[in-house]
């Protein structure tokens, strides 16, 4: 190989850093590179193109391992059966759509408690119309009192 880039041609152009390069290479999402008679790493240009999915996949909610595996199935197409793009995605969906009823859940109950005036959480907890969900932490020391 003649032409190519250099670790901080193609970090710059990416838009990471060295570190991460090294890292990317380390776990095999990257490609080892060739080296120059001087030692110097020179990556093929669609590295760049490599590095970027890598980053907007991770930005998508992907975890390394499954931009390994996205990368590793989009490239072994022919042979054994590995789960591509389409369903790897609904699976992210229906984990993220998960994650927006938990979150929208602690909304509803943290709106409750502003609304309900709570303002400590130990008399809250052991209030019956505490709006939070304490259930059972603090049956003891119930009160008749309204919450907080």
């Amino acid at each position: 190989m003649t032409t190519g880039l250099r670790s901080g041609q193609l970090a710059e152009t990416a838009g990471v850093n060295l570190q991460t390069l090294r890292y990317y290479e380390r776990r095999g999402l990257l490609a080892e590179p060739e080296r120059t008679p001087g030692g110097h790493r020179l990556y093929p240009h669609d590295a760049v193109t490599i590095v970027r999915v890598i980053k907007a996949a991770q930005r998508l909610g992907f975890t390394l391992d499954e931009v390994a595996e996205l990368l590793e199935a989009g490239q072994h197409r022919h042979g054994r059966r590995m789960p591509g793009l389409q369903e790897r995605a609904a699976d992210k969906l229906a984990e993220i759509d998960a994650r927006i009823a938990d979150l929208n859940t602690i909304r509803s109950a943290l709106a409750d408690a502003m609304n309900a005036g709570c303002d400590d959480l130990s008399v809250c907890a052991a209030s019956q119309t505490c709006p939070l969900p304490f259930t059972g932490l603090a049956q003891e020391n119930r009160h008749a009192e309204p919450c907080c």
